[in-house]
């Protein structure tokens, strides 16, 4: 009980969705069905809406409360990024800061590739400062690399698709591999082939003559719209759209883009501190 002469306060209770409201001075009850800025809405059991203040003067299960809007919990920061990499520590209530881009570069063959390499490692890459940028086809990686002239601290990382004995990657990939370059890459055609085609409802990837665009060959098979690049674009967004995280993509993409690993493009100062 409150100390004699005093009045007991009335205890704080969130205005959430369906609790029922008595207003002791004319005795409408309701329940309580949205809150906006400092007003709740209130409904009777035949349908009636009325809007109160929200505050003091209600009651419920008989007691006296004062109404607030409900509490909105802060987000959870995710523990890993979408690569599976657990996030590094900040500030709480800060964002993870990017560093200074390093000298240092990964190359990918186009806009696709380097869209999904955003998607699943792109907070790994932020956080370490490593940019990604796009070759706009495999047969400009040594011009690529003739003007950015890779040496100790400017190393240079080159994701590839259709790595495989034998294929024009490879020979390519041979010819530039050096020091300060290291090419990986992966068996499929198209980085398209290394998301998971379950997450499209489909048991496997059709194979597609050769000779025949794979793109436009796929979508054809597939019954997707196909007629210009438009097509080609959408069908991009649909299926980078079904990508959640790492574990959507195929192991020998996930294996040659680990090969890739940033701690090969870092000063080996950058690396010491990792370490620690």
């Amino acid at each position: 009980m409150a100390p004699h002469g005093e009045t007991k306060r009335a205890p704080t209770v969130d205005a959430e969705r369906d609790l029922v409201v008595e207003l002791p001075e004319d005795g409408f009850v309701g329940a309580v069905v949205g809150t906006e800025k400092n007003l709740v809405t209130l409904e009777d059991r035949h349908g009636k809406r009325r809007v109160f203040p929200l505050g003091a003067g209600f009651l419920v299960d008989g007691a006296p409360v004062v109404l607030r809007a409900p509490q909105v919990a802060a987000p959870m920061r995710p523990a890993r990024t979408a690569s599976g990499s657990r996030v590094a520590p900040t500030t709480p209530g800060q964002p993870q800061r990017a560093r200074v881009a390093l000298a240092s570069r990964i190359f990918v063959e186009g806009r696709h590739d380097a869209e999904l390499v955003e998607k699943i490692w792109g907070a790994d890459l932020r956080a370490e400062g490593v940019v990604v940028e796009y070759l706009e086809g495999v047969d400009n990686l040594a011009d690529v690399l003739r003007a950015t002239k890779p040496g100790a601290d400017r190393r240079v990382g080159v994701l590839v698709d259709h790595l495989v004995p034998g294929s024009k990657e490879s020979r390519i990939a041979a010819e530039v591999t050096g020091p300060h370059v290291l090419v990986v890459g992966h068996p499929f055609v198209d980085v398209w082939q290394g998301v998971k085609p379950a997450r499209l409802g489909l048991d496997a990837w059709p194979i597609i003559p050769r000779g025949t665009d794979w793109k436009h060959g796929t979508l054809a098979a597939l019954g997707w719209p196909h007629d210009d690049q438009a097509d080609v674009a959408a069908a991009w967004q649909r299926i980078l759209g079904s990508v959640r995280g790492y574990t959507d993509l195929e192991p020998e993409l996930l294996a040659g883009s680990r090969s890739s690993s940033t701690s090969w493009l870092l000063p080996p100062t950058r690396i010491e501190r990792r370490s620690q």
